[in-house]
């Protein structure tokens, strides 16, 4: 078991941007699929964007054109860039392995979690 620490979340107005990157004390992160999920107050987890083992990145609907995501496996971390961001945006963000080679779109199949930073989108 290794862990997972997420950083860069904050408080940014409607249009704003923010960069949040996903770090891992692992040996080798390039063995894992890494996935970037969220959770608002009230609601359930969901899942916005994963990125294999070979870099190939998934998006959900609700984010897709607003967010890219991106590994450097020499730094052990994944970084989720949030652009044009909006209230329904706010939550908790959260990152998670696989040890797999493919992304997948449920939280179940994930088995490493870190323990998330908040996002703030407000006028």
């Amino acid at each position: 078991q290794f862990q997972l620490v997420e950083s860069g979340g904050g408080y940014v107005r409607p249009g704003g941007s923010l960069t949040l990157s996903c770090a891992g004390d692992v040996i080798a992160l390039d063995a894992y699929a890494i996935g970037w999920f969220r959770q608002a107050p009230g609601k359930e987890r969901e899942g916005i964007s994963c990125i294999s083992t070979s870099g190939g990145p998934v998006y959900a609907e609700s984010v897709k054109g607003r967010v890219t995501i991106s590994r450097d496996n020499a730094k052990k971390t994944v970084t989720l860039q949030l652009n044009r961001l909006k209230p329904e945006d706010t939550a908790v963000y959260y990152c998670a392995s696989r040890m797999n080679y493919y992304c997948a779109a449920f939280a179940d199949d994930f088995d490493t979690w870190g323990r998330g930073t908040q996002v703030t989108v407000s006028s």
